[in-house]
């Protein structure tokens, strides 16, 4: 069981922690927080989401944090600016689908959902001062994030300070034994081992689980890079969006995704160097086994029959439709075509598709940037190598 949990994690603190917990024979708090900021998950949080579940199906207790306090400050972890806090009403419907969501990756039964509000919301000025009392303004400016700020002079907004206490907090309140987070929360999750001795608690271990490249495979997965595959989309469209990642970016997505062990995939990596098993094939196996995972075997298995039909046999009569709101001109600028479809986020992701030609237009290539093209009702639209929409009024 040791194994299981450590594969795939980036660190473990303090090392031999976790070995150490588990030797106790006890069940455990295993904790993670969200703030409910966007209203939906992709397959990046399903990374932390996935080894969570390892810990369910261990017997232990999973303490599922929405943030809905914190999420009125709003996490600075990689912000270059302060960031506008959200209003409640906001955060109580992203957190409505974030419930709807993970529940796809946690089991239900065996999941504790608390909301941090019910703690923090109540804490007086006075017992607020004596938490921050515990810490000092040294040891908040060692995060990244405000010692880069303050070193360009960018504005740090006082409030920003208390998110990594009122996080720690959390852990105080529950009596977390383990919280696990991405590698960009490993400064808020050591907060909370601190604040928990300062409390005379037995301080958590912390797990921090590796952020997850986007389908650029350079950036982390995110939905307002463009580069995300959301767990809202269909089975089909989960497919499709894994095919199209690079063949070096794909071992990750097997490390991190699939739930293979690491032996089997260095297996399997090491009968595609050796020309046992091609690499298509094996993006392919990919691809079924996590939208089986998340979505459904049905759905894999449709996902692979348009693939096969639409990538590989050039059947674009299969493709998948895209209805386009009544809105969009059928003569536009390409970007905004691009765009209305939700095949890239920004202008710049747009440019570098169309001058890469990858893009076509009943299988002609659109290589002006500025170009302004004409469609129809079953107009064929090809972005890549294995995204295709049949697009419909």
């Amino acid at each position: 069981m040791l194994k299981k949990l450590m594969t795939g994690t980036d660190q473990v603190l303090p090392v031999g922690g976790l070995e150490k917990k588990l030797a106790t024979g006890k069940l455990l708090r295993v904790k993670f927080g969200a703030d409910p900021t966007a209203p939906d998950i992709h397959l990046g949080h399903v990374v932390v989401l996935s080894k969570l579940r390892q810990f369910q199906d261990a017997g232990h207790t999973i303490q599922f944090i929405i943030g809905d306090f914190t999420a009125r400050i709003g996490d600075p972890t990689g912000k270059s600016k302060t960031r506008p806090p959200l209003e409640p009403e906001e955060i109580m419907r992203n957190a409505k689908t974030y419930l709807e969501q993970v529940t796809r990756v946690l089991d239900p039964a065996k999941l504790e959902i608390v909301y941090n509000s019910a703690w923090l919301e109540p804490i007086s000025l006075s017992q607020f001062i004596r938490i921050a009392g515990k810490v000092t303004l040294a040891r908040l400016m060692e995060r990244d994030d405000f010692s880069n700020r303050f070193a360009t002079g960018s504005a740090i907004g006082f409030h920003e300070l208390f998110y990594p206490l009122l996080q720690a907090s959390d852990s105080v309140h529950l009596k977390s034994d383990i919280e696990l987070g991405g590698t960009d929360q490993t400064f808020n999750l050591l907060m909370g081992r601190y604040l928990q001795e300062q409390y005379g608690q037995e301080p958590q271990v912390i797990m921090t689980m590796p952020l997850l490249e986007g389908l650029d495979g350079v950036q982390k997965m995110s939905k307002s890079l463009g580069n995300y595959i959301g767990l809202s989309e269909s089975p089909v469209a989960a497919y499709g969006k894994i095919m199209s990642i690079s063949d070096e970016l794909m071992w990750r997505y097997w490390l991190l995704l699939s739930g293979r062990s690491s032996d089997d995939i260095e297996e399997m990596r090491g009968h595609v160097a050796g020309g046992i098993l091609h690499p298509l094939a094996c993006k392919k196996m990919l691809a079924h086994a996590v939208v089986e995972r998340f979505w459904s075997k049905q759905g894999a298995d449709e996902g692979q029959q348009l693939f096969e039909a639409v990538s590989q046999q050039k059947d674009y009569s299969q493709a998948q439709e895209f209805v386009l709101d009544a809105s969009v001109a059928q003569s536009l600028w390409v970007v905004d075509l691009l765009k209305a479809v939700d095949a890239v986020k920004s202008s710049s992701d747009a440019r570098r598709l169309i001058e890469s030609g990858a893009v076509m237009l009943d299988q002609e290539k659109v290589t002006e940037f500025k170009a302004v093209v004409a469609w129809q009702d079953g107009t064929i639209l090809k972005v890549g190598k294995h995204r295709v929409y049949k697009l419909r009024r």
